[in-house]
């Protein structure tokens, strides 16, 4: 099976192509960071508007660099939830026209299930059950995977996803957009236990973010200097070094934390992540530390398939059809995913 697939949740328009769930013929990712990089965060209007004229050539590209027309493939595969509403319907519009165009059938795929989907594309030995942790500028997630297409939802985030805190606290330190690559830099010549930060750890599977971002916010002011401590305005603020460093080890934690016991919980012998924060290296680090003192394998993809691209989509596109779960031409768009 040769599938097309076609991602545009956020601020990439990407189009790719895979054979079988496996191979990737073609991987095209357009990418629109220094649109955005003006305002410091991805804006939708100017997100959809970009999507709209780049997903005609990034579609046509694909299928070129794949070396076959747009007769050659045997299904169309598109994301169509959660995301940006305006973007998704993008893709979602483009792929049913072209299904429709070609009589193909359509498929619409779980944006955050993909990300896990990844480590197939990228680990000839990766399977299924698993635990699946995603995180993201949009997203923080995890799951218990049983199969491509069987996910449980275990936890999510409260509020910022952990991508959105490392922008946002970028943003208050007077780092560039995007945050989360500054952060990781700055961080590995930080001392994280410089900076005294707030761990959520209630025992249960949801994540929140808001609250180390918001010490972070009063430590680089000067505040709240400690747990009894009255607040001092005029206080020097640590090094941005060791701010970013506690900061980053303080989201790592929680992540790495919730993960190894949803994965003990679960019995599961296996963690894979996705998303673009899994490219931080010390979640790299510390997730790689602890599944080895749980005897639990690891697996995260290589960096163009941590981040938004349309080959994941065309992966568990394939799967999905393969299930017997095709959609039709009524495949409409969500912004989240409990409208699904």
């Amino acid at each position: 099976m040769i599938c097309l697939g076609i991602e545009t949740s956020c601020d990439e328009t990407a189009a790719a192509v895979v054979r079988d769930g496996r191979e990737i013929l073609s991987d095209v990712v357009r990418t629109q960071v220094e649109l955005h990089r003006v305002f410091g965060g991805v804006v939708p209007e100017v997100a959809c508007r970009a999507h709209a004229e780049a997903i005609g050539p990034v579609v046509e590209s694909a299928l070129a660099e794949a070396g076959i027309g747009a007769d050659g493939i045997d299904l169309v595969a598109v994301a169509n939830r959660p995301g940006l509403i305006g973007a998704l319907l993008i893709g979602v519009s483009a792929a049913k026209a072209l299904a429709w165009a070609l009589g193909k059938p359509i498929v619409g795929v779980d944006h955050i299930d993909a990300h896990i989907y990844a480590n197939r594309l990228a680990h000839a030995d990766f399977d299924w059950p698993c635990i699946g942790l995603v995180v993201s500028g949009g997203h923080t997630s995890l799951s218990f995977a049983r199969g491509p297409a069987e996910n449980e939802r275990l936890g999510a985030t409260r509020d910022d996803a952990a991508g959105e805190a490392f922008d946002k606290v970028a943003k208050i330190l007077g780092l560039p957009y995007p945050g989360g690559p500054e952060i990781d830099r700055l961080a590995r010549t930080g001392n994280p236990r410089a900076v005294e930060m707030p761990r959520l750890d209630d025992g249960g599977p949801d994540f929140s973010f808001s609250g180390v971002k918001t010490a972070v916010l009063y430590r680089w002011r000067g505040q709240n200097l400690g747990k009894g401590k009255k607040p001092k305005a005029d206080a020097a603020p640590p090094r941005v070094e060791d701010l970013a460093a506690a900061f980053q080890e303080a989201v790592v934690d929680a992540l790495v934390s919730k993960t190894l016991r949803a994965a003990k919980e679960r019995g599961a012998r296996s963690v894979a992540i996705g998303g673009g924060v899994a490219c931080n290296s010390r979640l790299r680090e510390k997730m790689q530390a602890g599944c080895a003192a749980a005897g639990v394998r690891l697996f995260y993809p290589p960096p163009r398939l941590c981040t938004d691209n349309a080959a994941m989509i065309a992966g568990l596109g394939s799967a999905l059809a393969a299930a017997g779960q095709l959609s039709d031409l009524e495949l409409d768009a969500f912004p989240s995913r409990a409208g699904v």
